[in-house]
């Protein structure tokens, strides 16, 4: 058939440039996803500056220690001795200790937070997204624990906006002076941006060592501070956080990722 044929019709031919602009967009969208985490983390003039003034320092701190900006995080406080530490994650997946800090003020004495009001700080495990930080804090930079957690309703205690926060100044909280709270912060959001969904953060009234345990044994709250030391344990035997549900009323321990 002429291709000047009225029934004649030529064929569409591929758009090799769009094709190509497709093929690129497919092989983005990692980094396009990666972007799109880091920027669920909310930023602040305060919290840019902050980020930028720790970010070297400690990216040098890590290495001398085998350690890297941007891996994986975890955070364990005790209350007694009250001090906060970073743990980071290795190259081989387990968590190594990096820096520990007091805490600067804690309100309440040992034993979980039961009601709203109580000026109780939490104990248990809770998990902070990067939507709970919170660079625009009264407290210089926080952010919120996540308590009430599931446990926590189960055995319906009450409370709302329980923070790490700057200031050294707390009612309910874990405070820290303005200084940490920035190292904290930058470690945090480093490693939501290098890919973390979630940062565990684990609160004991002290470590759960047997000495301690029998000497608090008198406390209203023996029984839940024993049913804490198997987390305590397990992280200290493998370097790995466990993974934790809530089964009826109660925490229990499925198994060490």
């Amino acid at each position: 058939m002429s291709p000047r044929h009225p029934r004649y019709r030529r064929r569409p031919q591929p758009n090799i440039f769009a094709i190509l602009i497709a093929m690129l967009a497919f092989l983005c969208l990692p980094a396009l996803f990666a972007f799109a985490h880091a920027a669920d983390v909310p930023e602040t003039a305060r919290s840019q500056a902050a980020y930028a003034a720790q970010k070297a320092p400690l990216k040098a701190a890590l290495a001398e220690k085998g350690l890297a900006l941007g891996s994986p995080v975890f955070l364990q406080i005790t209350k007694a001795p009250a001090e906060l530490t970073a743990y980071v994650q290795d190259a081989e997946g387990r968590f190594q200790p990096f820096r520990t800090w007091p805490v600067c003020s804690v309100s309440g004495g040992l034993g979980p937070k039961m009601r709203e009001g109580d000026l109780q700080a939490p104990e248990g495990f809770y998990k902070v997204k990067a939507r709970q930080m919170n660079p625009a804090s009264s407290y210089h930079l926080s952010f919120n624990l996540g308590y009430p957690n599931a446990f926590d309703r189960a055995n319906d205690r009450t409370g709302s906006f329980l923070m790490v926060h700057g200031s050294c100044v707390s009612i309910g909280c874990f405070a820290m002076t303005d200084p940490v709270i920035e190292e904290v912060w930058t470690l945090m959001q480093a490693a939501f941006e290098g890919g973390q969904s979630a940062v565990d953060v684990h609160i004991f009234p002290f470590p759960m060592t047997p000495a301690n345990l029998a000497a608090h044994a008198g406390s209203e709250h023996a029984a839940f501070w024993t049913d804490l030391k198997p987390v305590w344990d397990g992280f200290e035997a493998t370097r790995k956080v466990p993974d934790i549900k809530v089964s009826g009323k109660a925490y229990q321990v499925l198994m060490v990722q």
